[in-house]
């Protein structure tokens, strides 16, 4: 089951970070109190106070709690309480969503924060040991035109000249495309206004941190290209 791989994965985590045995380890991750320092993994320092979460997870207190209602200690304090740390990714998530009324999209940025802050996962590193980059731009042209500057492969072609595959589409709102070295570019889109909508792009499957850096500026670069033929 994916939250005993979970359990077992922070249970060795300790037991090279302490020492202990197997069986020491587990039962002290089984017994962990709220309000506890979060795991690191090897090597990490462990921070001293809750006032390093925000860091950790990637995002401010400030944006957390005005999307959500709560800081990053009120949501590591109740996913302790409810000992999320032994679940999978996909049931935090839907703790959030499904207990406190979080919108789906907030429920992973939750999930992904607290899975950061307890050492399940680095800045950019997915539960599986993969990482992915991610980057959103806002462009000052409706929401249509934006989409179609992905789904037509000429006006495409002109920014973004990869020999990629588009697995599906929906209009205006999503796009999966398989990458020519096989990773997975997912793309959401979001009006704004009128006049401007946003792309989140998410590539996911990465091998290693170095190559999450590189396509971050990749992705950076190309949406800038994007915005040059948007606006010519």
């Amino acid at each position: 089951m994916p939250a005993n791989k979970d359990l077992k994965r922070l249970i060795r985590r300790r037991m090279q970070k302490t020492g202990e045995a197997y069986t020491t380890a587990r039962a002290h991750l089984l017994k962990t109190p709220k309000s506890v320092a979060p795991f690191s993994p090897p090597g990490s320092p462990v921070p001293a106070s809750a006032g390093a979460y925000a860091t950790l997870a990637g995002m401010s207190d400030a944006t957390i709690k005005k999307a959500t209602g709560c800081t990053w200690k009120r949501w590591v304090d109740a996913y302790d309480y409810a000992k999320a740390y032994t679940w999978s990714h996909r049931d935090i998530a839907e703790y959030a969503h499904a207990k406190f009324k979080i919108p789906d999209w907030w429920a992973q940025t939750v999930a992904v924060g607290y899975e950061r802050i307890k050492g399940l996962r680095a800045i950019g590193q997915r539960r599986d040991g993969t990482f992915e980059a991610t980057k959103s731009k806002v462009f000052p042209v409706p929401l249509a035109r934006l989409f179609r500057a992905w789904s037509d492969t000429r006006t495409r072609m002109r920014w973004l000249p990869e020999d990629l595959m588009v697995r599906t589409a929906t209009r205006g709102k999503s796009m999966r495309i398989t990458w020519p070295d096989r990773t997975s570019v997912q793309l959401n889109f979001t009006r704004k206004s009128a006049a401007k909508a946003q792309v989140h792009v998410q590539h996911s499957k990465l091998p290693d941190k170095p190559a999450a850096t590189k396509m971050k500026a990749f992705w950076t670069e190309r949406l800038a290209a994007l915005e040059e033929v948007l606006t010519q």
